[in-house]
């Protein structure tokens, strides 16, 4: 799925929309090409609504009709703005104004900023709705494909830390949806995804919510496709100066849903992780602090105690004998 022209405007516009409307930017959200390529009738049938509505969606845009907006997307098609390739050349063009440093400083900013309203918004409630349901949950899916696969991994990791409760629902040799199928309805499904939404993680994420599994969501917009199935959400910004959107926000979520997930089953936690430092012991896992810390402190070696010194030392001919 490829970002359109009008994606991010009418995201935002969404929520005070009418159902109907809301059909028609759902389609104009989720089907850039097709916009740039059907027939405005067409584009109406597949989006469940009358043509009259694409119309007054493109004038709600601020456009002529729905013809000029066809062309804005056909235009963007031939140019090759629609997606990662396009968002590039933007990136390109500011880091040579703004220069290395500058862009980067500007990216850091902007992640912070985006984490600073999780604390400060409604999102937090969501956060702790989320958390206290996946702690009651018997089990927990977890699924999240290409950059959302971190956010999953995460979680699932931390999970697996203070428990056995976590299942990673992993796409290897096909069979990533497989373990799904013993979920039922005292699970949960946790499941992330942002624009451009991965197919194979909605797609598991319906099949849950047919089966009465229920789900909780990381993801960037209340019309995204797991935010409308999904029993709690957590929205992320994913907005960045990069040509990538970022994935920090999210990460920081999964964290924190790991923190208070612990906080929750404080006993069973406590028991799991004293079994999990064991384990990392046994394994020699982690580099032991004091001979670290030992390594840090131990002198120089004599060639390099020479070459700060400055002095040459004759070179040792082997005997040849």
């Amino acid at each position: 799925m490829a970002d359109g022209p009008f994606t991010e405007r009418l995201i935002e516009d969404i929520d005070a929309m009418s159902k109907q409307f809301q059909l028609a930017a759902r389609y104009i959200i989720d089907q850039p090409h097709d916009v740039a390529l059907l027939s405005m009738r067409d584009q109406a049938r597949l989006a469940g609504v009358l043509p009259a509505t694409m119309t007054r969606v493109a004038k709600h845009l601020g456009l002529t009709g729905y013809d000029e907006l066809r062309q804005i997307y056909a235009e963007a098609v031939r140019s090759g703005d629609f997606g990662f390739a396009g968002k590039a050349d933007a990136q390109a063009a500011a880091q040579k104004l703004k220069g290395d440093h500058g862009l980067a400083r500007e990216i850091l900013l902007a992640q912070a900023a985006q984490i600073g309203q999780l604390a400060e918004s409604s999102q937090l409630d969501a956060i702790v709705s989320t958390a206290r349901r996946l702690a009651n949950a018997k089990s927990v899916f977890c699924i999240g494909l290409r950059s959302s696969h971190a956010i999953a991994w995460h979680l699932h990791y931390i999970l697996s830390m203070i428990g056995d409760k976590s299942v990673i629902l992993e796409a290897i040799g096909g069979t990533g949806s497989d373990a799904l199928s013993r979920a039922g309805r005292n699970d949960v499904l946790f499941a992330t995804s942002v624009f451009p939404y991965t197919r194979v993680t909605v797609e598991i994420a319906e099949c849950a919510h047919q089966h009465g599994i229920p789900i909780v969501a990381i993801t960037d917009s209340l019309v995204a496709p797991l935010a409308r199935v999904a029993d709690d959400v957590v929205l992320v910004q994913t907005k960045s100066p990069s040509f990538f959107h970022t994935m920090t926000p999210a990460f920081a979520v999964a964290e924190v849903l790991g923190a208070l997930i612990a906080g929750h089953r404080t006993d069973a936690a406590g028991n799991a992780l004293l079994r999990f430092d064991a384990h990392l012991a046994d394994f020699n896992t982690h580099l032991k602090s004091r001979a670290w810390a030992l390594h840090l402190r131990s002198p120089p070696s004599t060639s390099s105690t020479t070459a700060k010194s400055g002095k040459k030392r004759k070179a040792r001919v082997p005997n040849r004998d």
